[in-house]
């Protein structure tokens, strides 16, 4: 069976890499060999290793979170492929487009590069993603503001990620969180879950919350992720949430870290809240359309795709602006019947746009048209 190497950059399970798991059993079952590169110890590498799905072993960092220089990194990459000679190279982030782009042409192989950022590129980086052959973005905003900045329009297409709507799905809350955190059934949990840092806004939630909790005093709030990376800011900023409670939020925020059970959190949660101040298509908007989770979102990148406003699927927001923030959870938290209406309406718009299913064929789609296989 034609091979198909994914390469990774993190040995994490955040979007990007739950995203490519997501279709890695479609891409098998359609007759393609998955190989995935990746540093072979991690949350990543366990996952893949309970598949049965190769690992090579590929480490972009070392200890420290020190880069490893890119010329070597271009190298030890040109080698393996070189000598697995796979039908098509598929670089799982924008960085490891820009670092396996140069490669791939010089090779003369098949590849596609994922954009799962939206972050302003060098023109030496936008040469570097140029290289592929299909450059594939998680949204219309995300294509935009790339080709904006010089890739591609030609190469450049839109791939929505999917999510399972099976492991996704509405279902009564059990009421397991509460127990587990000593709450009483009538507690209302309002959750938040991603990587901790500035970009995700979890700040931004503590911010409104404060003001929450002096109206709504049986509310509690769940963080759910963790820090990875190792930069100073990211350390500053994770000890600022943990010191950010007082007041009438004290024992009221719970840090749960990385969760392995997001599927049925999100049932038992009154509302999602994702405060993000950029987001190309958060995937964990996805999980709770699919789950039918009432969502507080920004109006940032691409979550306007996934919540379009006419359609009333999710309550969306102004980013950095913890007044508004907290005036739709107080209206939410305050309205059953329209948290069912905009519920019913996230999980319509997943059924129709973010099945995996469809990923899946349509991804199958750009393998064939690059790799003519």
């Amino acid at each position: 069976m034609p091979e198909i190497i994914l390469l990774c950059e993190y040995p994490t399970l955040n979007g990007g890499e739950r995203s490519m798991l997501a279709v890695l059993d479609g891409v098998q079952t359609a007759g393609f060999t998955p190989v995935v590169m990746a540093p072979p110890e991690g949350p990543l590498a366990d996952e893949l290793a309970g598949r049965g799905v190769e690992l090579l072993s590929f480490q972009c960092r070392e200890i420290g979170d020190v880069r490893i220089p890119t010329d070597l990194l271009r190298g030890s990459l040109a080698q393996t492929l070189s000598r697995r000679r796979p039908a098509l190279l598929h670089a799982n982030s924008l960085a490891m487009g820009r670092l396996s782009g140069p490669v791939a042409a010089r090779l003369r192989m098949p590849s596609i590069a994922h954009l799962r950022d939206i972050v302003k590129l060098s023109a030496r980086a936008v040469a570097d993603l140029n290289c592929h052959a299909r450059l594939l973005a998680v949204s219309r905003a995300t294509r935009e503001f790339h080709v904006s900045g010089g890739l591609s329009a030609e190469k450049t297409c839109v791939l929505y990620n999917g999510v399972d709507l099976d492991e996704f799905r509405p279902r009564p809350p059990t009421g397991y969180l509460h127990r587990e955190l000593g709450l009483s059934a009538e507690t209302q949990l309002i959750g938040t879950i991603g990587q901790l840092g500035l970009r995700k806004g979890q700040d931004v939630l503590l911010r409104a919350a404060a003001t929450v909790a002096c109206q709504a005093p049986k509310v509690h709030y769940l963080i759910v992720g963790e820090r990875n990376s190792e930069k100073n800011e990211s350390r500053c900023f994770e000890s600022d949430l943990h010191a950010a409670p007082d007041g009438p939020l004290v024992g009221r925020v719970h840090f749960l870290g990385r969760r392995d059970d997001v599927a049925p959190l999100l049932n038992e949660l009154t509302l999602l809240v994702h405060a993000a101040r950029q987001e190309p298509l958060g995937r964990v908007l996805l999980e709770a359309a699919a789950a039918g989770t009432t969502v507080v979102a920004t109006e940032v990148g691409g979550t306007p795709e996934i919540f379009p406003p006419q359609c009333e699927a999710a309550r969306l927001v102004k980013p950095d602006d913890p007044h508004s923030l907290s005036a739709a959870m107080l209206e939410l938290l305050d309205d059953e019947p329209l948290r069912r209406r905009i519920s019913s309406a996230a999980r319509r718009r997943a059924e129709t746009y973010f099945d995996s299913r469809t990923a899946v064929e349509n991804l199958l789609q750009h393998y064939r048209d690059v790799a003519s296989i």
